[in-house]
């Protein structure tokens, strides 16, 4: 019985297995048919010509928002660049380092008599009669001053050295000595100084104090030498940071 089996069963199965598994291919074929291109030589060209348009306008956008962004930059570089060198020129301003012209008036200092009461001559102007003269025009409005051309700022010195009076270290033992003052109103700034007592402060010295009109065009030149900082220096932020 088993040697009959192995001679008619086995190969039947076989068989059996082998046309079921072809005809699964076979139906596997036919439910998933191969999808074939169809398409003739000019539907290719047209669709490769579409494909081509579609890419040389994609590059055209990317050209355009990278030259959107190239100036967006650009503008961001030159507003930086712009705000600094405002921001310097402001300084520059305030620290007096630029001119300035603006309406105001001149005074001017000259001697009153040749000679004062002892019978000696009078040389020049005392340092504490010019800093009370300083004083007394930034109290009135000044906003720009300039003495013999020399502009006064915050670090502006004047003192008696050797006998000289000295402003900056520039003599001013030489009449006339002019005062160039700018002012926002200089028909105020005019009429507070002949109200004042500048005048008669001058002349206890034996001196005269003259003012011109007012002016619509006055020329503060800059001041001329390095400005020099004291008990300043750079901050050190790594060592901030750490203390």
């Amino acid at each position: 019985m088993k040697k009959e089996f192995w001679k008619i069963g086995l190969p039947f199965s076989m068989v059996t297995g082998i046309l079921g598994f072809m005809f699964a291919v076979q139906f596997q074929s036919i439910k998933e048919p191969i999808v074939r291109d169809t398409r003739d030589m000019w539907e290719l060209r047209e669709d490769l010509k579409k494909e081509q348009e579609l890419q040389v306008e994609l590059l055209n956008k990317i050209r355009k928002y990278e030259e959107i962004y190239e100036n967006y930059r650009t503008q961001h570089d030159q507003s930086a660049e712009n705000a600094l060198r405002e921001t310097l020129e402001q300084l520059k301003s305030e620290a007096g380092l630029t001119e300035v012209v603006g309406q105001g008036v001149i005074l001017t200092v000259e001697p009153l008599f040749t000679t004062n009461l002892a019978g000696t001559s009078i040389e020049q102007v005392s340092p504490e009669l010019l800093k009370r003269t300083i004083n007394e025009l930034n109290a009135y409005g000044a906003e720009e001053i300039a003495i013999n051309g020399h502009r006064i700022i915050n670090s502006t010195v004047i003192r008696n050295i050797n006998g000289i009076t000295k402003i900056d270290g520039y003599n001013l033992n030489q009449f006339p000595i002019t005062i160039h003052v700018i002012t926002s109103d200089a028909e105020k700034l005019f009429n507070r100084i002949n109200g004042s007592t500048l005048k008669d402060d001058y002349a206890i010295d034996n001196l005269s104090l003259s003012i011109s009109d007012p002016q619509s065009k006055i020329v503060v030149p800059p001041f001329k030498d390095t400005i020099r900082i004291k008990h300043m220096q750079p901050l050190n932020r790594e060592k901030e940071g750490k203390s």
